[in-house]
């Protein structure tokens, strides 16, 4: 990504057409922003420390602790339409200190004592910075890090039911997030001095800026009309290096493949706070429909107790649909074994798709055609066809979008 560019916090924008001033209202003032962090922080250690108190008590009791955690698979989840989103269900598994189980009930205790620590301290680590971090636990160290990778998942699970995140545990992903582009300044307070950085994600240049692995402590200015969910880097690019965010005023935001939780929560927190829908732009493959989008929209089985933070249920999708197949003449590629086998268990056992009978049709149609199309054979029309015709005519009939 390009080295970002900042400037000086500003309400108002030059709107180039007119020449007027756009006033643009920060989501977040610095010291809300502040307040709410702290409040969650509070409730964080607060919940930690309730969790280990309860253990300690039942201890001195002579009891047999637990702990209680939901079980993360598709089979306990309920999709509301409602509510928007993947909930996860009532099914737990529990874990009680026995001699089997000392190890991993004390390896728990001690992921939450690091969370504890990092919250107090203002402080984060990765994954692989937990699994290191264990050297020290003596007989509770990890010997593999899938190991403490499990742990920390049970944890976040633990804690979600009380609405804390991994993020909000300090804990944040080793994985880089997506890169926007478009009309959004983005206001990141340094964690140390809480001084205000504006970035300004119209003056990246060929560039744009990489969402953080943590996003929380962000808000935004922004008088955008939509944001752009984009899964091909191709397709981004093309579209940042012609100012497709300036003609339509809208941000980009390329997802690159499955989003990651980071480009999810930023993708949410930004449509929440400014109030401005989402649109999906994906390829027409039960890979796009059914993992790309149906996580980015309602989240996954194995991953519901986070949906509620990282998934964006007012995201609507764009294309391309197995309409646009026949619409837009576009070159395709026969479906594959996994293609139809992943195509047929969303029809029968994706909550969501069971949910939405457009969707059931879309993906029927999509079987009968018996092809897949991606994002780029628009090109087949001419480089930049996408721009020029298929997002403005889409754009044109948001009421024909799927939900």
């Amino acid at each position: 990504m390009a080295t970002r560019k900042t400037s000086k916090p500003n309400s108002a924008k030059s709107d180039k057409k007119s020449g007027t001033q756009k006033t643009v209202t920060p989501t977040l003032s610095a010291g809300e922003a502040k307040k709410r962090n702290v409040e969650k922080d509070k409730k964080t250690v607060s919940l930690i420390c309730s969790t280990a108190e309860r253990v300690h008590t039942e201890i001195l009791k002579g009891q047999k602790p637990d702990l209680a955690f939901p079980i993360r698979s598709l089979q306990n989840v309920s999709y509301v339409e409602k509510k928007g989103y993947f909930e996860i269900g009532r099914q737990k598994k529990t874990r009680t200190l026995t001699v089997n189980t000392v190890k991993s009930f004390a390896q728990t205790l001690r992921m939450m004592a690091l969370s504890k620590s990092l919250v107090e301290t203002n402080d984060f680590a990765t994954k692989r910075d937990a699994y290191y971090q264990s050297k020290n636990w003596e007989d509770a160290k990890f010997d593999e890090q899938p190991e403490s990778d499990a742990v920390m998942d049970d944890i976040e699970a633990l804690f979600s039911v009380d609405g804390i995140s991994r993020e909000q545990l300090r804990f944040v992903p080793d994985e880089h997030g997506g890169a926007v582009a478009g009309q959004l300044i983005v206001l990141d307070p340094d964690i140390e001095t809480g001084e205000i950085e504006t970035i300004d994600c119209t003056r990246f240049g060929s560039g744009a800026y990489s969402i953080p692995s943590n996003v929380e402590h962000l808000s935004f200015q922004t008088d955008a009309k939509f944001v752009l969910a984009i899964e091909t880097g191709g397709v981004f690019q093309r579209l940042q290096s012609h100012k497709f965010w300036q003609t339509s005023n809208c941000i980009l935001v390329s997802m690159a493949g499955v989003p990651t939780r980071a480009t999810r929560r930023f993708i949410r927190k930004l449509s929440d706070e400014c109030r401005i829908p989402v649109y999906a732009f994906v390829d027409c493959d039960p890979y796009g429909i059914s993992n790309i989008y149906r996580t980015l929209k309602v989240g996954s089985g194995n991953a519901a107790h986070l949906s509620q933070f990282f998934c964006v249920p007012q995201a609507r999708f764009l294309g391309v649909t197995p309409q646009d197949i026949i619409d837009y003449q576009l070159p395709t590629h026969p479906l594959l074994d996994v293609d139809i086998k992943r195509a047929k268990d969303a029809l029968k056992n994706d909550p969501f798709f069971k949910a939405h009978p457009a969707w059931q049709n879309a993906m029927n149609q999509l079987l009968k055609l018996g092809v897949r199309a991606e994002q780029q054979a628009l090109a087949k029309w001419g480089l930049n066809y996408v721009i020029e015709e298929y997002l403005p005519q889409k754009l044109a009939n948001i009421n024909r979008f799927l939900p």
